[in-house]
């Protein structure tokens, strides 16, 4: 009896060994506020990414990825669910904003993800995978943490949005315990997914997901890199005026040295994990998503701290700029290295792409709204026309309640506050700064009825006016 349990031991053993190696790991990098233009590889001559830069040659760089929000908590509810932010009932950032006296009053929406959501981490951890997860988490409090949610490990994800004691130790978070060497926050996370590829469980394929608080404010930059920067940002010539949007203003120029020292130590950090797996022996065999939670934070009362240009606005509006992201993929054995992909993705994708790419079936009462990329990542066709984007509730870059559609090259954009619409051909209009609304209003009309048509199936609230609001 004793022989038979020690072979039955072993071969279990055996059989999750050979699961392991069968089944591709993934590394999912998700960066906070990071804009489309941020990147080297994505035309920034101002910050310096070369370790990403490199990813992108080895991997698939999308042009036309979008986030499905242009703030973090309804994108990072629709990464793990595969599902439109107004499925879940997340359509703003968590808690979100209060001003007073507002035109409009606002849907209320989940402070949490509710726990009877079927989370990425959770299908994955049930088909045998390890899952880990550090930094920023914002889908909950207590009760809602990532280890709530489908996770084995959780480094630093609560319910903050931003880093509660800064990007310098003491780092003051809940689930992070601070350490005496420690120093930056940036270091700090891809220490914890380092160790993580050292004492993981070898016999299971793993789900690592890195989500580092970066470039999120306080923009508190890196100090290893804070004077180059400063140097290299006093050697800009000209002025960059800002540019007015309503009531806001936009940074025109990426030129902020704080900023570019933050995005570099965020791209030698990712340079340290990607170094870690090769160490480990699980580079040939590890998947790797990198993407943003929405467009840069580029418009404000005052100009934000970076720059989205050619796209218009950034973080909190539904211009190409608070909505259109970086985002890379490399898949050994699938993908293909240095291909540039047009192929229209967005924050539900992950979901099924992971899942096929794993070998699994997929799972579309799950993952509704969501699309796999693999066809993308060939550069082969993958078939779709639509997306939409909800943003109902006001928001400090200056937004007011509104949502979006963009179908083929042509995207629409409702202001409920203001009571207008704009119609863009994005194919030559990228900066969405030509409203052809009034040349083309039957396409307006056609984009508009297809809107509340996906408003309706996604259980969209949309805001009413506030019968005790006393004008401006």
């Amino acid at each position: 009896m004793k022989r038979l349990r020690l072979f039955l031991a072993a071969s279990i053993a055996l059989a999750s060994a050979a699961i392991a190696q069968d089944k591709p790991n993934f590394l999912f990098i998700l960066i906070d506020d990071l804009g489309w233009t941020d990147l080297g590889c994505y035309g920034s001559d101002f910050q310096e990414t070369p370790r990403i830069d490199a990813l992108a040659k080895s991997g698939v760089r999308f042009t036309n990825a979008y986030s499905a929000s242009p703030v973090c908590s309804p994108t990072r509810a629709a990464i793990m669910t595969g599902r439109y932010p107004s499925r879940v009932d997340i359509t703003d950032w968590i808690p979100g904003r209060t001003i007073e006296n507002p035109k409009l009053e606002t849907p209320e929406d989940r402070d949490n993800l509710d726990l009877r959501e079927t989370t990425l981490a959770e299908t994955f951890r049930e088909k045998g995978y390890q899952t880990f997860y550090a930094g920023k988490w914002h889908l909950g409090d207590e009760g809602h943490f990532p280890e709530d949610q489908g996770f084995d490990i959780n480094k630093g994800g609560h319910h903050k949005g931003s880093p509660p004691g800064g990007y310098y130790a003491p780092f003051k978070n809940p689930r992070l315990e601070d350490k005496p060497d420690d120093r930056y926050l940036t270091d700090r996370l891809a220490d914890e997914t380092i160790d993580f590829l050292g004492y993981r469980d070898a016999s299971k394929p793993f789900l690592a997901y890195l989500a580092f608080y970066t470039v999120h404010t306080p923009i508190q930059g890196c100090d290893t890199y804070d004077d180059y920067f400063t140097e290299k940002a006093a050697r800009l010539k000209g002025e960059a005026t800002p540019i007015v949007e309503r009531v806001g203003l936009t940074r025109s120029r990426q030129d902020n040295p704080k900023y570019a020292a933050m995005a570099k130590s965020m791209d030698d950090n990712i340079g340290r994990v990607l170094d870690a797996l090769k160490s480990n022996g699980l580079d040939d065999n590890t998947v790797i998503i990198f993407t943003s939670d929405n467009g840069g934070l580029s418009t404000l009362a005052k100009p934000g701290p970076t720059s989205n240009l050619p796209l218009r606005a950034g973080k909190g509006w539904a211009y190409e700029g608070g909505i259109r992201v970086p985002l890379l993929i490399r898949a050994p054995g699938v993908s293909q290295a240095g291909l540039v992909s047009d192929t229209m993705a967005i924050s539900m994708d992950y979901f099924p792409t992971m899942l096929e790419l794993a070998g699994y079936k997929q799972m579309p009462k799950l993952h509704k709204d969501g699309q796999s990329l693999v066809n993308a990542i060939q550069d082969k066709p993958v078939s779709r026309d639509t997306l939409y984007w909800h943003y109902p509730h006001y928001h400090g870059s200056t937004w007011k309640p509104g949502a979006a559609i963009r179908q083929g090259d042509w995207k629409a954009i409702q202001f409920y506050h203001y009571g207008e619409n704009e119609l863009y051909d994005l194919s030559n209009d990228l900066g969405e700064r030509n409203d052809l609304s009034k040349k083309h209003p039957e396409k307006l009309q056609s984009l508009l009825a297809e809107l509340a048509k996906i408003q309706k199936k996604t259980a969209a609230k949309l805001p009413h006016p506030n019968s005790e609001y006393k004008g401006e």
